[in-house]
């Protein structure tokens, strides 16, 4: 059984990380805790990353078995095959291992569930290459034994392929589940009036201010004027003389 492209798979993570998201909204200390994981989908992964660990170990055994530079071929096929043989041990040494130990600490993860899956079908891959030179140029007990690993890699991959596909089963039903739960809650709140702000647009008549009139100043009488005056009053008048008579 072997599953189309991976974009399937992407796309349906990316679209349980958005209604996630959505749903949820910004974390918090309560709903930052993981949840429980059930017994029953932590003894399957428990069976199926043994199952990929006992086929990495048979096929780096079965590596160091076969002799590809004793093949019936030229020399390009034969480093092309080496090339793949290393390729798949580096995996199996350390990328495989790594990628356990994540979905061990998060057993129902999608996200290290997706990258397990790809990692196995990418061996896959690469193993099928190195089957089929075996089985054209190598003696036939190179090709039985890495026709085993070969048939052991793809139930791992299956196995793998069949829980991401009930993990996100699960995860659908569980967002179905709280979205329900908000709609439920948000039909149980009363609804609350709109608050209305009225506006007062009316521009207030304007006081009219009454200008002060200047104050009336009286004008000092000028030095002048003054002087006169004062003479006047000192001064005695002094009477006329009548003219005398014409004799």
């Amino acid at each position: 059984m072997k599953f189309g492209s991976t974009s399937k798979w992407v796309g349906l993570l990316g679209f349980f990380a958005a209604a996630a998201i959505a749903q949820t909204g910004p974390p918090t200390s309560a709903s930052a805790a993981p949840a429980p994981v059930s017994y029953s989908s932590v003894s399957e992964l428990n069976q199926l990353l043994a199952q990929v660990e006992h086929m990495s170990q048979s096929t780096q055994a079965d590596f160091a078995k076969i002799r590809v530079e004793k093949w019936k071929t030229d020399g390009n096929t034969k480093r092309a095959t080496e090339a793949d043989v290393g390729s798949i041990q580096r995996n199996l040494q350390s990328a495989l291992p790594e990628i356990v130990t994540q979905l061990r600490s998060s057993p129902e993860d999608l996200g290290a569930s997706f990258k397990l899956y790809r990692n196995l079908d990418a061996l896959y891959d690469v193993l099928v290459s190195v089957v089929e030179s075996a089985g054209a140029f190598g003696p036939k007990d190179d090709f039985q034994l890495l026709q085993d690993d070969l048939g052991a890699l793809e139930r791992s991959r299956r196995s793998m392929a069949d829980r991401m596909e009930t993990l996100a089963t699960t995860k659908e039903n569980e967002l179905t589940r709280l979205r329900t739960e908000v709609r439920t809650l948000q039909a149980a709140q009363p609804a609350v009036a709109p608050k209305k702000v009225v506006v007062d647009d009316t521009e207030p008549p304007k006081k009219t201010v009454k200008k002060k009139s200047p104050a009336k100043t009286t004008k000092p009488a000028s030095s002048t004027s003054t002087q006169n005056s004062s003479n006047s009053t000192s001064q005695p008048v002094q009477p006329q003389n009548p003219p005398n008579p014409p004799q």
